[in-house]
């Protein structure tokens, strides 16, 4: 479906929607091109000339009743990540939370756009600073978080003064339906917020080209990105871009074992390690590389794999055939380089032959040579390198084109604070897999992206500042 100016609208192009587990359709949706994305925009252009000056206590009013009517559906919303995306119910459920948590969070925000005074540098002149929303924006979110990825682009927006167009991954359209129907159920005023579903070519050939909008907000690969960045250089949109990572994971030999271990298991195998900041690589410190790969191997092995809408799933299926294909190929590469296979290492069929299902993998004696060292997996599979020294270990892990996150275990407070200063990631996690929260801002470095999107980082990439000097002579 589509939602346009308030309204729903229906075509004869249809979407399958389909549930990586079973293979099975869930759904038919209507789908668009580009002459609904122009009246999408033509839509919102006219929704901004009264949205921008709409007070911002108001404009967090609709984000804050758009929360309420969210939190009355949680567990709907959860099962329908689980059936188009396939990540287990628990996880389904903590995404659901988190997309909660963006809208309070920005509706609260709403009111706090300040400006600035500038002591002057003449006695008879006003200096000033205001903040302007950007104006109508794009935003393009990906399937691997289906809803924190639309209510985190969307929230800040609307906060700021902005109003949206949105398009959602072909492969999990179903949650950002959903998710227009509670803004719809919120009041949120018509052109607005706009959702198209469709081919991604038209659609963003409208959303880079056309002179009304101002900004394109994408979260995806850093392929797309890039063309996306050359595409909107011809208007000089303003652009925020979250794209590919290769999450390194260091454990130096005086970290905590144990905790170490829970910390790649929640960096790896959550979302069947389809997240950007997934770990790709782990490094352990020779001295204790053995028992570790041991103790992970170990654990991995006992992680159960299957539907998601099953109770007591670790590991759900892979979104795709190819992606099903690439996790196979980089393991068989692995093992082409020397690699030892410490558990899992094949596809898993035991559930469900139609599912995109990959068995949870360690696998030991990784080195540089192997296409996981450099090519990021988005799956559940844990490459483990050993290293000698600190100096090396920073060497090794800085990668040359991503920079989103990277993780460090030490019990050593200073090597703690070298390597937060040396990872060359915009996000580091010291001692901690999961660093993640919705007032601090996520986004990379290098290819991996630019601009941030949480907390007030978030609002900034929504507003332009206006400089005003008055002659008061």
């Amino acid at each position: 479906m589509v939602y346009i100016n308030g309204k729903w609208r229906t075509s004869k192009k249809k979407l399958d929607v389909i549930n990586p587990a079973t293979g099975a359709i869930i759904e038919s949706v209507s789908t668009c091109g580009k002459n609904e994305t122009e009246k999408a925009v033509a839509s919102a252009t006219e929704a901004f000339k009264t949205w921008k000056k709409t007070p911002g206590p108001e404009r967090g009013g609709y984000l804050a009743k758009a929360v309420n009517i969210m939190r009355e559906k949680e567990e709907e919303f959860a099962k329908t990540i689980t059936e188009e995306n396939g990540k287990p119910l628990p996880d389904a459920r903590a995404e659901v939370k988190s997309s909660i948590a963006y809208l309070e969070w920005y509706a609260e925000e709403a009111r706090r756009i300040y400006g600035d005074t500038l002591t002057p540098s003449h006695e008879n002149k006003h200096l000033m600073v205001l903040q302007e929303p950007v104006g109508v924006s794009a935003a393009i979110t990906p399937w691997n978080f289906p809803l924190s990825m639309i209510t985190r682009k969307i929230a800040p927006a609307l906060a700021a003064g902005c109003t949206i167009v949105l398009k959602p991954a072909s492969y999990t359209p179903l949650s950002a339906i959903k998710a227009f129907e509670c803004f719809h159920e919120a009041g949120i005023p018509k052109g607005v917020v706009n959702l198209v579903v469709g081919s991604s070519s038209e659609i963003g050939g409208v959303m880079t080209s056309h002179k009304d909008l101002r900004k394109i907000s994408f979260t995806g690969s850093t392929e797309v990105g890039k063309k996306l960045i050359e595409q909107s250089a011809s208007t000089v949109k303003k652009v925020s871009m979250e794209l590919g990572g290769h999450a390194p994971l260091i454990i130096f030999e005086d970290a905590d074992i144990d905790k170490a271990i829970q910390g790649v298991l929640l960096s790896k195998f959550k979302s069947t390690g389809q997240t950007c900041i997934s770990t790709n690589r782990v490094y352990v410190q020779e001295s204790i590389a053995d028992e570790f790969s041991k103790k992970l191997a170990n654990i991995v092995s006992k992680l159960t794999v299957g539907n998601g809408l099953k109770e007591g799933i670790d590991v759900g299926p892979l979104i795709d055939k190819d992606s099903l294909e690439k996790v196979a190929g980089q393991v068989e590469d692995s093992i082409n380089h020397n690699g030892t296979i410490l558990c899992g290492g094949s596809v898993h069929t035991a559930d469900n032959i139609n599912g995109y299902f990959y068995e949870p993998t360690v696998i030991g004696g990784a080195n540089d040579k192997m296409e996981i060292a450099t090519e990021e997996t988005f799956g559940p599979v844990v490459p483990i390198f050993s290293f000698k020294s600190e100096e090396e270990v920073i060497e090794r892990a800085n990668h040359k084109e991503y920079g989103l996150a990277a993780y460090c275990f030490t019990s050593n407070l200073g090597c703690g604070l070298r390597m937060m200063r040396e990872l060359e990631y915009g996000i580091v996690g010291i001692n901690d897999a999961t660093p993640i929260v919705i007032q601090a801002p996520f986004g990379g470095v290098k290819e991996s992206g630019m601009g941030k999107e949480g907390g007030k980082y978030g609002l900034d990439s929504y507003l332009n500042e206006k400089y005003v000097s008055i002659d008061m002579n």
